[in-house]
């Protein structure tokens, strides 16, 4: 019976043992879990950080380009023989700052930007640019015009010159490059300015100037001889001035009437 009792006890010390190896085990497996749970944590974190770091980049990198303004200008609305830039000028067009327009001897083309319409005549060039958040352009040469529903809806840049509409009401002007210091300045509807710095001058309704810009003092009645037909009486300003100008005669009316019809006929596009 004694035996019997012994051998059951070290039956049952063995289960004892072995249970309490198997806890050690359970415990070692545990530890490793969690130290793996703990591994695995703290390498999503690192993940998580890095990620959220690239993506705080890419923000910063890419608010400027959402961030800025369109130079959008505005869209050609009737074009022929004409060009953009070097290739073929093409209605529905999106014109915007430093895009560059031309003509050939016979062409035109028109722009329709904002509250402004600017008119390219035949052997003409203009380059487009943004001035106070409205359009503008540069006539480097050839005959542009242009018309205004409102005195800050555009404004023509030639050299020295900007010439913009004096009031809020419909204007029409025309300008002509004669030279690199010589222009004509016409108002067929409304009144312009005309400015060269300081130097601010107004045209009014149906009147037209010869406008020579940095006169030489030497010269101060401004440039005679050929192509002063038509041109009369002395100049309105003295040479200190920016310019000096000339009243232009009543030659160029016809042309005024036709570029009125071409900015103000339903027809149009």
């Amino acid at each position: 019976m004694t035996r019997l009792r012994a051998d059951r006890f070290t039956v049952t010390s063995s289960k004892v043992r072995l249970t309490g190896a198997s806890s050690n085990d359970h415990c070692a497996a545990v530890g490793k879990m969690g130290r793996v749970a703990v591994a695995s944590r703290n390498g999503f974190v690192t993940i998580s950080k890095n990620f959220l770091a690239l993506l705080v980049s890419f923000s910063l990198l890419a608010t400027p380009l959402w961030a800025a303004p369109s130079s959008w200008l505005g869209t050609i609305v009737y074009a022929d023989h004409a060009r953009f830039g070097t290739g073929q000028a093409s209605v529905g067009t999106t014109i915007f700052s430093g895009d560059r327009l031309s003509t050939d001897q016979s062409g035109s083309v028109q722009v329709r930007a904002g509250a402004a319409r600017f008119l390219l005549s035949g052997a003409s060039m203009a380059t487009f640019s943004q001035e106070d958040a409205a359009p503008a352009a540069t006539l480097a040469f050839g005959t542009a015009s242009f018309s205004t529903a409102n005195s800050k809806a555009f404004a023509l840049h030639v050299a020295s010159a900007v010439i913009r509409p004096n009031s809020d009401q419909p204007t029409i002007g025309q300008v002509t490059v004669l030279s690199p210091k010589e222009l004509i300045v016409k108002s067929t509807r409304g009144s312009l300015t005309i400015a060269v710095e300081d130097d601010m001058r107004e045209i009014p309704e149906g009147a037209a100037y010869r406008v020579v810009l940095d006169p030489s003092p030497a010269d101060p009645q401004g440039p005679r001889g050929a192509g002063t037909k038509g041109y009369g009486g002395p100049p309105i300003k003295a040479a200190r001035s920016r310019f000096i100008w000339y009243a232009v005669g009543v030659a160029g009316l016809i042309t005024v009437w036709a570029v009125h019809e071409a900015l103000e006929s339903p027809d149009r596009p």
